[in-house]
């Protein structure tokens, strides 16, 4: 059996990825968290990779906490940046494919149109910079990669959907940010473009979020609607919202690369959400 090495595999898209391998007599994955793998270490990561000798290795782990990084500075370039460097070393040492999961925030989120692979980047605060950093160290240090930038992710585990979910137990009438556009995109439907492109030789660049545009606040309104609720959303600005570091205004990221060059496809967000409503 071939096997995949994942790391942060207690993430929403780590356990996407294990809900779908589940029973596949292909591939066996190696599950690995905090607590397994140490993806900071160079040398911790050469010797599980020896012995596991996988076929790809597939990086969920992340610095994900966008405000904290702007002052955990150091700890968002070990994870974000040297993490993603070291499993790529070792992928090439080792002769495994590697997939580094990326972000929208590499943009600065200031276009008008859906940011395609070919746009220049542009990250405005610390955890798109220690992203995208992340992302050059693999293009250097293994030939066979896939880099995959998405969005506004949700699936089993703490995100943004439960949140909404769960202030609507409490209030009447949420206040959501309207002025923030993007692609609300499934694990699921992320997990299943990383099955679909793992075994081809198609490596590169790619984005990878569902079809479709809305604000937070017509994603919140939409959440409430499939899931019976009656509270209100009141939209406010990204300025009244407050947040300590710089949010993307426009994150829509067009999967052009995908489109152009395999069959693979995205559902609309949409569907996606309403699929996902019906699992809680």
């Amino acid at each position: 059996m071939k096997r995949l090495l994942i790391t942060g595999c207690n993430g929403q898209l780590g356990r996407a990825l294990n809900q779908l391998y589940e029973g596949n007599r292909e591939y066996e994955l190696v599950n690995t968290d905090v607590a397994e793998l140490d993806i900071t270490d160079v040398s911790k990561v050469l010797k599980l990779t020896q012995e596991v000798r996988p076929y790809a290795i597939v990086n969920c782990a992340a610095h994900t906490a966008v405000d904290l990084c702007e002052t955990d500075v150091d700890n968002a370039y070990r994870i974000n940046a040297i993490g993603p460097r070291n499993l790529s070393i070792a992928a090439q040492r080792y002769g495994a494919k590697m997939v580094q999961i990326s972000t929208d925030y590499v943009f600065d989120g200031k276009g008008t149109r859906p940011y395609t692979e070919f746009d220049a980047t542009g990250p405005q605060g610390m955890y798109g910079a220690t992203k995208l950093a992340g992302e050059n160290f693999v293009k250097e240090f293994c030939s066979e990669h896939f880099i995959i930038r998405t969005a506004w992710l949700y699936g089993d585990g703490k995100n943004f959907v439960k949140t909404m979910l769960r202030l609507s137990e409490t209030h009447d009438q949420v206040r959501v940010v309207r002025d923030q556009v993007g692609s609300p995109t499934s694990a699921k439907e992320l997990a299943g473009m990383i099955a679909y492109l793992i075994p081809t030789d198609n490596y590169g660049l790619f984005h990878g979020t569902c079809e479709g545009v809305c604000s937070w606040a017509d994603f919140s309104r939409e959440i409430f609607r499939l899931a019976g609720k009656k509270t209100a959303v009141e939209g406010i600005t990204t300025e009244e919202y407050g947040a300590a570091a710089p949010r993307p205004a426009y994150s829509v990221l067009e999967n052009y690369m995908l489109k152009l060059t395999t069959d693979y496809r995205f559902a609309d967000w949409e569907q996606a959400i309403a699929e996902y409503i019906k699992t809680l």
